[in-house]
């Protein structure tokens, strides 16, 4: 939807900067306009400065660390960059609001939702407290979230992530701004809940007229929600259209490469190896966790239990990938850390090369533990921010009693392995990008040899290409050395492209299980099909550069 009057936001040849003694230009004179009603994507790899864009425009820049050197940022005509404090304050969530990635970092968490919804008001209109609270319900009504009441008086941790993120956007549009920016608002959520999402910011922003400036990595959630899109690497705009255009006729080799990299829905032919042995065996495993409080227990109150998984059972031959797909809560994950015993299984036995690991301890567990390594979705959170790379490679097998000198030298190879410079070894983790800490991630499993690896959303909080270069490098390393995978994912595209064969879960259960290229064609179960439904980007072929003739419901 487009209009020839004023545009809400015009941007002009902004620049931004580092602060210090040798600053560096992070945004190198970019320029777009969002006309009324419209929503312009902004796309690009990690470290292009998209969210940078966004935070110059909401005057959110961290003041000790960058700063605007030229430009102009227009909203409805007045320049951000030389507007006061309070008047910048004034302007957000009157007139421009803001979504952020990750509610849970802007939600306060000792805060009922209901009252930090008020907050919105509070600050920007003159209303009474009981008013305050029906407005907040309507809010949440808009946003189609379930019994508002009950989300009024709940805590963030009380919520799914999609609950929070419904949160986050009946915040951002409770004053009907004139501008709402939103900030990668659907990376870290399933298919159907990141479907939802999208839907409802293009109701609400038709709705009510709003222009919207989007900011992602997932060209199919371009094609979703764009009426423009605008290119952006390493500072610079590469070049800007409209959506269909753009993603038709890409004019930079930077854009084709963008488009390239994003995994088909379409499996590849598969590889058959029915005879391999089989190296892992689930059957009949249940995970039950017990919920309540000693304050309760005291009180006479019985705990309340919820089976996250029930009766699953898999076959893991040697040298396939298995994908695990299904919603947040689907219970993927706490299969994953019962196969790694980080959790104790309820019920149910598990074979790892014929032997039971099922609720085997101490030594022998140990033991096992090495022929099974896991890569964690973040590996902010697995390295060790404080130690350099090579110890944190080196730690696992010095455990198990290897030398130190031997250790090294395979931390070499295993490095180059990955892709990455030796030489870095002495670094820290926060001197690698995103994609570089996940392939230390997974070198650092390579280095006990394991027979199974078990990726838990590996690639999730990756861009495309850099999510490519990933998976490129794990499919690649499973079939030279006839490694087993366990992959989970909620990305039905990634399991499409790595994964031999997909089992979908859902609400704990097994509902399909197959080779992917029938799991993900042909689907059997509804719930699988509504998985496939709702992949971003599905009414368009980026392999042809078309819109599909015809999309059929999966």
């Amino acid at each position: 939807m487009t209009t020839t009057s004023s545009p809400v936001l015009s941007v002009r040849d902004l620049r931004v900067a580092t602060i210090g003694s040798r600053p560096s230009e992070i945004l190198k004179g970019i320029s777009f306009d969002i006309n009324p009603g419209e929503v312009v994507c902004l796309v690009g790899e990690s470290g292009s400065g998209k969210s940078v864009t966004s935070l110059v425009t909401m005057d959110l820049l961290p003041e000790q660390e960058l700063r605007a050197t030229g430009g102009e940022v227009l909203l409805n005509g007045e320049d951000i960059l030389r507007a006061t404090p309070a008047r910048t304050k004034a302007l957000r969530g009157a007139e421009m609001a803001m979504i952020f990635q990750e509610p849970m970092t802007a939600l306060n968490p000792v805060l009922r939702i209901g009252l930090q919804m008020e907050e919105v008001y509070m600050a920007h209109r003159d209303m009474s407290a009981r008013d305050r609270r029906a407005a907040v319900l309507e809010a949440f009504a808009s946003v189609q979230l379930p019994d508002p009441p009950r989300i009024y008086d709940s805590y963030p941790h009380q919520l799914s992530g999609g609950q929070r993120q419904r949160v986050m956007i009946a915040m951002a549009l409770a004053l009907k701004p004139r501008l709402l920016i939103a900030d990668e608002p659907t990376t870290a959520l399933d298919v159907t809940t990141q479907k939802q999402i999208l839907t409802l910011i293009r109701q609400l922003q038709d709705e009510n007229g709003t222009s919207v400036l989007f900011i992602t990595h997932d060209m199919g959630v371009v094609v979703d929600i764009a009426d423009r899109v605008c290119v952006m690497r390493k500072g610079e705009m590469m070049e800007s259209g409209p959506v269909r255009e753009l993603l038709a006729a890409p004019k930079t080799d930077y854009t084709k490469d963008l488009l390239a990299a994003i995994p088909s829905l379409t499996p590849p032919e598969p590889v058959e190896s029915e005879d391999a042995d089989i190296v892992l065996s689930v059957s009949g495993f249940s995970k039950e966790f017990r919920l309540g409080s000693a304050l309760s227990r005291i009180m006479g109150r019985a705990d309340h239990a919820v089976r996250a998984v029930d009766d699953v059972s898999f076959r893991l031959r040697r040298g396939r990938t298995l994908g695990i797909v299904g919603e947040s809560g689907s219970g993927k994950s706490t299969v994953a850390r019962c196969v790694m015993r980080l959790e104790e299984p309820s019920a149910g036995a598990m074979l790892l090369d014929g032997q039971d690991i099922s609720h085997i301890q101490g030594a022998e567990l140990m033991r096992a533990r090495q022929r099974l390594q896991m890569v964690f979705q973040d590996p902010n959170r697995s390295l060790n921010p404080r130690i350099p790379i090579l110890e944190s490679l080196c730690e696992g097998p010095l455990n198990y009693g290897r030398d130190r000198a031997e250790i090294r030298e395979r931390a070499v190879e295993i490095m180059e392995t990955v892709g990455l410079d030796p030489e870095g070894l002495s670094r820290y983790p926060h001197q690698f990008s995103g994609g570089q800490r996940q392939r230390i991630a997974i070198a650092r499993a390579l280095l006990m040899d394991p027979e199974v690896i078990v990726a838990d959303e590996a690639v999730s909080a990756l861009d495309v290409s850099v999510q490519a270069q990933v998976l490129d490098l794990l499919d690649r390393i499973r079939r030279e050395r006839n490694l087993s995978m366990l992959f989970i994912t909620h990305d039905l595209r990634v399991a499409a492209q790595i994964c031999d064969d997909v089992m979908v879960m859902q609400k704990g259960k097994v509902v399909e299980m197959g080779p992917a290229s029938e799991v993900l064609s042909n689907p059997r179960h509804a719930y699988t099909a509504a998985l496939i439904d709702a992949a971003p980007g599905r009414s368009w072929d980026f392999e042809a550069g078309r819109p599909v003739t015809e999309v059929q419901p999966a």
